[in-house]
């Protein structure tokens, strides 16, 4: 059982400046705000929300670690959405001596939250703060997906300072590895040295450049549907939308664009943690950047409101299968389609009983209708021979 009041400061209400409605329709009027002292018993709630005031280990954007209280101003007032989630807001992590000591707190605090099943929402705070999120699962060795949606890879020499633009490098290399897959929605390539395409490609991760996302934005949502973990970082959305960034940049996502990345991410039965990363309140504008951070977790817990708990090996009788012959392959690909929600899927087979318990939980890979048809033209859908790669 994790003491939280050892790492947590609880709401200063003062800073969010939120009164309670007397129609109790805000967001603020439905979340549980844990007081210091308290005991919480978390199991009883589906979302905690915690703020990390940490920005000593970010590039170029300090700032940042006065982001969770300027978020919550905002989404405290947005008006709920008739879904009564149960949303516990458990502070703020009190920042370390050392920002080590900050990593450790918020890791403590993760692994007790996803311990209990709560799906926690970070609150940054820098983007090197998914290494903790990273450390929460290392710790409970459980092997996961990890999705960032950022402009840039945040990879560094693996002998560079952990920081914001270097933290991906330490989770690849951490030994014992539980990183099973990466993707990254939202790459600028004049952000990306060749180089680190070059090793995302060797390593089998999922790349996908601004322009392929925003032409097809429903192709984020299998990458999203596959994330144990997802990743925001706020530089991925243009400055004209979020000015409240020091790395902000003229191109990026639109911000309904974001929210709309954000509900796919709810949306997911697998999706069991989420950070959102370098908002800095120095430079933003009116509120800007704020406010549509708090519109993004408005989506993310529409998404979650919506979840239907449909996948394949669970209800098998909810699902379409298909069995599809491919020149040059002994056995047929198989795909899944739900009958719920239309969704697909596409099973990986291993026989290789210790990798089969090993990998259980990725080998039912997320995909799209356009990885079927690609089948059905005998070609391999890159989802599959990526995962299969993986576990070769």
């Amino acid at each position: 059982m994790i003491e939280f009041g050892l790492y947590l400061e609880p709401v200063d209400s003062s800073k969010i400046d939120f009164t309670p409605s007397a129609e109790g329709s805000r967001m603020g009027d439905g979340i549980k705000c844990y007081d210091d002292g308290e005991n919480i018993s978390v199991e009883e709630y589906e979302i905690a929300i915690v703020g990390v005031p940490e920005d000593r280990n970010a590039i170029d954007n300090n700032g940042c670690a006065l982001a969770p209280a300027e978020v919550r101003k905002y989404f405290y007032r947005l008006f709920r959405n008739g879904n009564a989630i149960r949303i516990i807001d458990l502070g703020d992590i009190r920042p370390g001596n050392e920002v080590n000591d900050t990593y450790f707190a918020l890791k403590e605090v993760l692994t007790g939250l996803l311990k209990a099943h709560v799906v926690p929402v970070v609150i940054g705070g820098s983007h090197d703060l998914m290494y903790a999120v990273y450390q929460a699962y290392a710790a409970m060795e459980r092997i996961i997906n990890m999705v960032n949606i950022d402009a840039r890879f945040d990879l560094a020499k693996s002998d560079e300072q952990l920081h914001s633009g270097s933290y991906l490098s330490r989770i690849v290399l951490h030994k014992p590895n539980f990183l099973f897959n990466f993707a990254n929605l939202g790459y600028q390539t004049y952000f990306v040295d060749p180089g680190a395409i070059h090793l995302m490609d060797k390593l089998f991760f999922d790349i996908h450049r601004l322009g392929v996302v925003r032409d097809n934005p429903e192709d984020a949502e299998p990458v999203l549907r596959n994330a144990d973990t997802v990743g925001f970082d706020i530089g991925a959305v243009r400055q004209s939308d979020a000015p409240g960034n020091e790395n902000a940049s003229p191109n990026g996502f639109y911000g309904e664009e974001a929210c709309l990345l954000m509900r796919y991410a709810g949306l997911s039965e697998k999706v069991s943690s989420l950070g959102l990363f370098e908002i800095n309140p120095k430079y933003d504008r009116n509120g800007q950047t704020a406010q549509l951070a708090a519109q993004m977790l408005w989506y993310f817990l529409d998404g979650f409101a919506s979840r239907r708990s449909d996948f394949p090996g669970s209800n098998n009788d909810q699902f379409i299968k298909y069995h599809v012959s491919i020149k040059g392959y002994s056995d047929d690909v198989v795909f899944y389609k739900s009958k719920i929600t239309d969704r697909w899927w596409i099973e990986i087979r291993v026989n290789d009983d210790e990798k089969q318990n090993k990998y259980e939980r990725h080998l039912m890979v997320p995909c799209s209708y356009s990885d079927y048809q690609a089948a059905c033209n005998n070609e391999i859908p890159d989802c599959w021979w990526k995962t299969y790669q993986k576990l070769m």
